[in-house]
């Protein structure tokens, strides 16, 4: 399966399991660290939790390589995708859209 089909596979099961405001940026050719980013808000902070628990459990034949896990804010990094899923203050503070928007437009 390509980046952007298992990227479309990871935002149906986050929409399917009600996150909100789901993002997807193809970063192939960017200078950024990964080739993909899915960014979704979670509706409280046992969402986030609970959207962790549906990602890893559809995204069986994925290799996660690391999981960071916070009150906030779950990293998922598949190595070539990185998952953010945040509660919505933190997705304000830290406007990761801003930012990737950036390499985005710096694409080779």
């Amino acid at each position: 399966m390509n980046l952007r089909d298992r990227m479309e596979v990871i935002r149906k099961v986050l929409d399917q399991n009600k996150a909100e405001q789901i993002e997807i940026f193809n970063l192939e050719n960017s200078e950024y660290m990964v080739s993909g980013v899915v960014l979704a808000t979670a509706l409280a902070d046992r969402h986030l939790q609970a959207l962790l628990e549906n990602i890893k459990s559809v995204l069986t034949c994925e290799k996660i390589l690391h999981t960071d896990v916070s009150d906030e804010w779950i990293v998922i990094d598949l190595g070539d995708i990185l998952i953010h899923i945040m509660a919505q203050r933190a997705r304000d503070k830290y406007n990761l859209e801003e930012f990737l928007d950036e390499f985005k437009k710096r694409r080779g």
